[in-house]
């Protein structure tokens, strides 16, 4: 991995270091519990559960260590930082699509923080990077991938 700082907002970083300690604990035990229960059967050559319960760990470890460099090399953008009349990491945001005349709210936060079922959008995609420094009432476009997309900026919180 290479040497970066991650941006994310300081509830992103906490919600980052749950699913560490999820995984830490609960996880590893479930696993340990899978492998002591495969080893229990005998010959491990040829034992397709031992396997599986083996990549499964190895998974589990990998994803403990890139979510320890993440916190590790973390850069907590506090709300106060963020909070202005123009759009930045951490605000939320209230659109409106122009040609479909629909409005929407996303919240924008760091590529790890991005969950889309929730409305939070990483800083990466197209609707954010538009929306970047851009204040209300400013019309963005945002370059789709079925086409140019106008949208106006109703709110910024």
């Amino acid at each position: 991995m290479a040497n970066n700082t991650f941006k994310m907002t300081e509830s992103g970083y906490q919600n980052l270091e749950e699913k560490l300690q999820y995984l830490k604990n609960d996880r590893r035990k479930e696993i340990k519990a899978k492998l002591q229960e495969a080893r229990s059967q005998g010959d491990l050559s040829e034992n397709a559960e031992y396997d599986s319960a083996k990549e499964e760990q190895a998974i589990l470890e990998q994803e403990i260590n890139e979510i320890e460099y993440r916190l590790a090399n973390a850069e907590i953008i506090s709300y106060d930082e963020t909070q202005s009349d123009k759009i930045a990491l951490g605000s939320t945001v209230r659109l409106k699509d122009l040609e479909l005349e629909e409005e929407f709210t996303v919240k924008i936060v760091s590529s790890t923080e991005a969950d889309a079922d929730r409305d939070l959008i990483s800083e990466e995609t197209p609707v954010a990077q538009a929306a970047m420094g851009r204040k209300k009432g400013d019309i963005i476009e945002v370059n789709a991938p079925l086409g140019m997309i106008k949208m106006e900026i109703l709110n910024i919180e």
